[in-house]
């Protein structure tokens, strides 16, 4: 990842709105939220919703598919992986100092931990 890159992603980050829509939407998982339930969570009004919306997937920090007349939304893991890495490079001349980012270091651990979660819980 690119500097510019990832300062792009960081200041659309830096919007409390735009941060706390996409914490949902890690939350949430790969299955995603309907952009009027994000709405309603946080109080935001669906203008504003849709703009904040536009901004997080124009840096690609989320995608939206279409299902009939509702568009889900979902974060873009891969992308959140990126700027982690980008972020936590080199850290501290490579010695472990950062013991919650080495928790979840790689995508597959996260993903692990994420299947191990789901796999624990009961059948609805």
């Amino acid at each position: 990842m690119k500097t510019l890159n990832a300062a792009e992603l960081l200041a659309a980050l830096g919007h409390e709105s735009r941060l706390s829509v996409f914490r949902l939407l890690v939350e949430a998982g790969p299955d995603g939220v309907v952009a009027s339930m994000i709405g309603e969570k946080l109080g935001l009004p669906a203008p504003t919703l849709s703009f904040h919306l536009a901004h997080l997937s124009r840096v690609g920090l989320i995608r939206g598919q279409k299902e009939s007349r509702f568009i889900r939304y979902c974060a873009e893991y891969a992308t959140m992986d990126e700027l982690i890495a980008f972020l936590t490079s080199n850290c501290c001349q490579g010695k472990a100092c950062l013991p919650k980012t080495a928790a979840c270091d790689t995508t597959a651990k996260r993903r692990t931990l994420a299947e191990d979660t789901s796999s624990t819980k009961e059948p609805s």
